[in-house]
C-alpha cells in the first residue's frame, strides 16, 4: 500500500467530516496518515482489495479537483468531479462517502446516485447499487437525456455515453453481476435504444447477448449479433467488439485469447466475454483457465475482473 493512496484516503473522509456549504480555503494544508492500512473491499472469493499506487499526472488531476471542490462545495458539478478522481486513484470508499454527503445537499440527484452506484459495485455491494440506480432511473423520468463528459477521454475527446445511458448501464451490469440475467437484459436494451454510436451499440450488445445466452434465449442471439463486423469502426469499445465476433463465430478463442496481453479494463472485458462464452457452450477447461488468468491480474474494480469473480463465486 503506497504512502500517497494513505495520505489522499485520509484527506478524503477529513475533508468530509468538516465539510459545511461554506468556501473552502485553498490554500489550506491537509495532512498526516492514517496509523492502519486502509482497505478499499472484500473480494466475493474472500480476498482484501487494495487500491493501486497512483501516478504523478493523476495525483495532480486529483489534486485539481480536490482544491476546486474546497473553493465552492455548493457546486454540483465540482463535487461530482471530486468524486470521481477520488474513485480513480482508487479511493472508491472516499468517493462513496462524497457522493452521499452531496446527495444530503442535492437529495435524489440522478447523477450523485448513478455515481454512486457505479462505485457500489466497485466495491461489490451490489444490492446498494442497484437502489442507487434504479433511484436515479425514477428520477430521470420526466428529465431529457443528454450527452456526458468522460472522466478519462478518449484521444479524440469524442464523448461516447450518455447520463441516461450510464443509468441504465451500470444498473444493467450490477443485475448481470447478482445473476439478475432478465432484469440486465431490460436494462441493456434501453442502453441499446439510447446509444448513439457504434461503441454504446457493441457495449450493450456484448452484454445482451451474455444475459440471453444465460437465460438460454438462444434463438434471440443472432438479431442483436448481426450489425457486429469486423470492419465496425469503434473508438473505444474495440474488446467489446472482438468479443461480440467471437459469440457471432467470426472469430476464434484461439485468435483472441492471449494470456500474456497487458492488464487493463479492455483486455479483461474482452477475456471475460471469451471466458463467459466459453462456460456457457459448455467449455468448462477453457473457461476456468481463462477466469483464473483474469483473477491472476491487479485490475480488481474493472468490470470484466468483477464479473470473473462473481461467475467463479457463483461456481464454488
Amino acid at each position: 500500500m503506497k504512502t500517497i493512496q494513505l495520505a489522499l484516503a485520509f484527506c478524503t473522509l477529513f475533508l468530509l467530516s468538516n465539510c459545511k456549504n461554506e468556501t473552502k480555503n485553498p490554500d489550506q494544508i491537509l495532512e498526516t496518515e492514517p496509523k492502519t492500512d486502509y482497505y478499499q473491499a472484500i473480494s466475493l472469493l474472500g480476498d482484501t482489495l487494495y487500491a493501486p499506487s497512483v501516478n504523478d499526472k493523476l495525483q495532480a488531476q486529483f489534486v485539481e479537483k480536490q482544491q476546486a471542490y474546497m473553493q465552492d462545495s455548493s457546486d454540483l458539478d465540482k463535487l461530482i468531479w471530486y468524486g470521481r478522481f477520488t474513485a480513480y486513484t482508487g479511493d472508491y470508499k472516499g468517493a462513496l462517502q462524497i457522493y452521499s454527503e452531496g446527495l444530503k445537499q442535492f437529495p435524489n440527484n440522478s447523477r450523485l446516485l448513478r455515481h454512486r452506484g457505479h462505485r457500489n459495485i466497485s466495491i461489490r455491494k451490489f444490492d446498494r447499487a442497484i437502489a442507487d440506480l434504479q433511484r436515479a432511473v425514477n428520477s430521470i423520468l420526466d428529465q431529457e437525456n443528454s450527452l456526458e463528459d468522460d472522466g478519462m477521454p478518449n484521444p479524440q475527446g469524442i464523448r461516447l455515453t450518455t447520463k441516461h445511458g450510464n443509468i441504465y448501464y451500470h444498473l444493467g451490469l450490477a443485475h448481470y453481476l447478482k445473476g439478475n440475467y432478465e432484469q440486465a437484459l431490460f436494462a441493456y436494451n434501453k442502453c441499446l435504444e439510447l446509444s448513439q454510436n457504434n461503441d454504446g451499440l457493441i457495449s450493450a450488445t456484448h452484454w445482451i447477448v451474455l444475459s440471453l445466452k444465460a437465460l438460454g434465449r438462444d434463438a434471440e442471439i443472432a438479431a442483436y449479433l448481426e450489425p457486429i463486423s469486423e470492419d465496425l469502426e469503434v473508438i473505444e469499445n474495440a474488446s467489446y467488439r472482438d468479443a461480440c465476433l467471437y459469440y457471432k463465430g467470426v472469430k476464434s478463442l484461439q485468435e483472441l485469447y492471449n494470456p500474456q496481453a497487458e492488464i487493463n479494463s479492455s483486455n479483461t472485458a474482452l477475456k471475460y466475454g471469451l471466458a463467459r462464452w466459453s462456460y456457457l457452450n459448455e467449455q468448462q477447461e477453457e473457461a476456468m483457465m481463462i477466469l483464473e488468468d483474469i483473477l491472476d491480474g491487479d485490475d480488481w474494480a474493472s468490470f470484466g475482473y468483477i464479473a470473473a469473480e462473481a461467475d467463479l463465486a457463483r461456481m464454488q
